[in-house]
């Protein structure tokens, strides 16, 4: 029990045990107080320290669920847009194609109806030649049926008297009264 004993007494053999002051050999009293400090602080900090952590690890995960859902839901719109991209082209495309052939259509379309055209102002073209032509023979035709007729009467008159024009009267008068007994 000495030993037990000797070692109250031998603090009181300290000289600082009784006295207080500054220790200033830092290599001795700095392991000591920071251990008791450090035991301080996460003893009563400890609740706190994890309270603290705790916190900043749910808002970490949130941030972290909510940036997922983010992403998530930017590529959903990254898709629905590059649908719409791939739906719009394809309507382009197809209005382009369509737009081609209707202008093709519409060319081949305007070709018929001019070369139509031109047949009918080729067919008015040799319908009035023809009607021309018809009414130049006609007029032709007059003219000489006239001047026969003016020959012939010049001939008549100078080759006729007054007793044979009397005579080509009666037997003209003859004949119409004749046709005219037929006919009714």
């Amino acid at each position: 029990m000495k030993n037990g004993t000797d070692s109250f007494v031998s603090l009181g053999h300290w000289p600082s045990a009784g006295s207080f002051g500054f220790n200033t050999d830092i290599l001795a009293t700095n392991p000591i107080n920071l251990s008791v400090v450090i035991g301080v602080l996460i003893f009563f900090g400890k609740g706190v320290l994890s309270d603290l952590l705790d916190n900043r690890k749910q808002r970490i995960l949130n941030t972290i669920r909510n940036s997922e859902e983010l992403r998530g839901g930017a590529i959903e719109q990254l898709e629905k847009a590059r649908a719409r991209l791939r739906k719009v082209q394809m309507e382009a495309d197809q209005y382009r194609v369509n737009g081609y052939s209707e202008i093709e259509q519409k060319k081949w379309n305007l070709i018929n109806s001019t070369y139509k055209t031109l047949e009918q102002l080729e067919n008015y073209k040799n319908e009035t030649i023809q009607f021309e032509q018809q009414r130049a023979i006609n007029q032709v035709r007059q003219r000489v049926f006239q001047q026969a007729l003016q020959g012939a009467l010049g001939t008549l008159n100078s080759c006729l008297n007054n007793e044979l024009h009397l005579r080509t009267i009666s037997a003209n008068i003859g004949m119409l009264g004749a046709m005219k007994e037929i006919t009714d």
